[in-house]
């Protein structure tokens, strides 16, 4: 029985190095998490607050220190109700479901192509769309209010759904498992403060969306014909034909990217 004991106290220095090697593979995954959204300047809020805490208990400044003390020893719902969101798209990676876990590499390409066509040439004649393809998390809050479709991706279809005198070019169509599933769907728009003002409803909307679930958003702007990749809140913008299709590649199909190597 010593042996044992002895034989574990030899390698605790391996359990030592892997738990700093977890702790730091965290932070890690935390800080690339919140990394360009809202959740960075509360990080900082925090941080601040904490300073100002351990500040007015070496100042003496004992009513603060009361004050602080009081909120800090509550900090574990403090950060869920401020992070819900992130702390909702962290959970979201566990367990994957690929876009494309159902389709053939055929299949994967003509659902990309068509895709990327209809957008540009939406882009090209200015007609305003946005287009929701659904990855892990399933979005079927969001579908209650849209027109079933459930019919094969082509760029015609959606092009034609899109039409401003098409009863249904409101709201987002939203693509499930390659097809197209339901139109007209409405969703939450973001309340973020710092989005730029020259965003529309339906760049808002994808914004909203994906600051909820783990969505891929596609939004052609009315006004310029410019295409856009919205997810996790952050927009990427002014995408042609090729740099839309990398974007949407390493988005959805990391099948693919593990073929070509």
């Amino acid at each position: 029985m010593s042996g044992t004991f002895e034989i574990l106290r030899n390698f605790r220095w391996l359990l030592d190095l892997l738990d700093i090697a977890l702790v730091a593979f965290i932070i890690y995954r935390i800080i690339l998490l919140i990394k360009g959204t809202r959740a960075v300047q509360m990080v900082l809020g925090l941080a601040v607050i904490l300073i100002v805490y351990m500040g007015s208990q070496v100042g003496g400044l004992y009513t603060l220190h009361w004050i602080l003390d009081n909120f800090l020893s509550s900090i574990i719902l403090v950060i869920i109700v401020l992070f819900q969101n992130d702390i909702r798209r962290a959970l979201i990676h566990v367990g994957r479901n690929p876009f494309f876990a159902d389709l053939s590499y055929r299949e994967e390409t003509e659902v990309m192509d068509e895709l990327v066509k209809a957008c540009v040439n939406m882009g090209n004649k200015k007609i305003g769309a946005l287009i929701v393809i659904e990855r892990e998390t399933g979005l079927k809050d969001f579908l209650e209010v849209g027109v079933e479709i459930d019919a094969k991706v082509s760029s015609d279809l959606i092009t034609s759904i899109f039409l401003p005198y098409s009863p249904i070019h409101d709201g987002a169509l939203v693509i499930q498992q390659g097809r197209l599933k339901r139109a007209a769907c409405f969703l939450p728009l973001s309340q973020n403060p710092d989005i730029s003002k020259s965003l529309g409803t339906r760049h808002r909307a994808a914004i909203g969306l994906t600051e909820l679930v783990d969505a891929v958003a596609i939004v052609v702007s009315e006004e310029t014909g410019k295409v856009s990749v919205v997810v996790g809140g952050r927009i990427t913008r002014d995408l042609d034909s090729t740099s839309l299709r990398r974007v949407l590649k390493r988005l959805l199909e990391p099948r693919q990217a593990k073929k070509k190597k």
